[in-house]
């Protein structure tokens, strides 16, 4: 196959979540490799860095009609692929997310006809366990799933979950490619905090799944106990429940809310327990960055998270809602330097080890590879 550069298109979620965090930086790797990638978002992700040569971005605008306008972002999506995908001779289509990003590549795939790019489409969790598990929705998510070249999934659970809740067919087969991190930028901190300013923090969406009350809920028995403090990092559709939360529990002095941080790794490098009591998660991005910061991991046994932190090992994992459990993990990692320090290397070198940043762009060059080099080859082994 030819080695020269690839014209990439790349959809994803603007906002914070890990979907965009990791087509960012899948695409800015790609570049500096010498590849000319095109972003697709509504605005440009959080974390992409549009001064890095080899990166362009085109926004994905609403239709300018009132009624059509409502919903139309697949339809806008696949109206610039289209254009993009002329202009620029794109060899292939990566899109993050079945819905809406597979739907509006299909579309622009169907009007390029034999000149369209290729099709990859990475699932990155509530596209299978939301959308796809509502049986109003299961076709049209099996359909754009199954309309691409290739399909990846972050971890093995979220890959048997999309075969089984999309009822693929069997021989449908799904690459599982885990997330990573930059252990460059995401490191433990030259000099950690005086043991008495122990800090718990939480990074997300602030979605409801991912059960930030808890999070207040099991800080508040913690700091029942011993001095502490809680970094909330992020914003979202519950964050006004939870700050009420922490005003009705009295906690308003010992909880900040630092809103969405681009530099969240400072944010990570100032914590001494990353607590993420999510209802699901297909893979777990903040836990990982913390442990690639050298934060000990207290979270849910759910998804894909035991694909990333290793129970008693580099964190804790617990049922979901048990907030006792958790308090207690907490409190023992915060009030036992010994077994906070050990947790804290392996966490660190479980990140080093098994998630970093080039060899996963390996894995995705070699499918872009593979994908345009054999058309047969629509999907690679699990």
């Amino acid at each position: 196959m030819s080695a020269d550069p690839l014209r990439l298109g790349v959809a994803c979620f603007s906002t914070f979540g890990g979907s965009g965090v990791i087509a960012s930086e899948i695409g800015m790797a790609m570049a500096r490799r010498g590849h000319h990638v095109v972003f697709f978002s509504d605005q440009p992700p959080a974390r992409l860095d549009l001064s890095c040569p080899g990166i362009s971005f085109h926004p994905v605008a609403a239709l300018n009609y009132p009624v059509p306008a409502q919903n139309s972002y697949a339809v806008s999506l696949a109206a610039e692929m289209i254009e993009v995908a002329q202009t620029e001779k794109l060899d292939l289509l990566h899109v993050h997310y079945a819905v809406p990003h597979a739907f509006g590549a299909y579309l622009a795939r169907q009007v390029l006809g034999a000149a369209a790019p290729k099709m990859l489409t990475t699932l990155h969790g509530t596209d299978v366990t939301r959308i796809g598990a509502d049986p109003k929705f299961t076709a049209l998510v099996r359909f754009a799933v199954l309309a691409g070249d290739g399909i990846t999934a972050p971890s093995r659970w979220l890959a048997d979950e999309a075969l089984r809740q999309l009822d693929l067919p069997r021989e449908s087969r799904i690459e599982v490619i885990p997330n990573f991190v930059d252990t460059g930028r995401f490191c433990p901190a030259d000099a950690k905090a005086p043991a008495a300013r122990r800090v718990v923090t939480h990074v997300s969406n602030f979605r409801l799944l991912k059960r930030v009350e808890d999070v207040v809920r099991i800080f508040a028995r913690v700091r029942g106990e011993m001095p502490a403090k809680l970094h909330l990092a992020g914003d979202g559709p519950e964050r006004s429940h939870v700050e009420a939360l922490v005003s009705l529990l009295g906690l308003a002095d010992d909880v900040t809310f630092f809103g969405e941080r681009v530099d969240v790794a400072k944010v990570l490098q100032g914590s001494d327990v990353f607590l993420l009591p999510s209802e699901t998660e297909s893979f777990g991005l903040g836990a990982l960055e913390a442990m690639a910061c050298g934060v000990p991991v207290v979270a849910s046994n759910v998804g894909g998270l035991p694909e990333v932190v290793r129970d008693g090992e580099t964190g804790f994992l617990a049922a979901v809602g048990d907030i006792g459990d958790m308090a207690k993990h907490v409190r023992d990692l915060l009030a036992d330097p010994d077994l906070h320090a050990r947790m804290s290397r392996a966490a660190r070198s479980r990140a080093e080890e098994h998630f970093q940043l080039e060899p996963a762009v390996d894995r995705y060059q070699a499918v872009y590879r593979r994908l345009l080099g054999d058309a047969r080859t629509s999907s690679s082994t699990r």
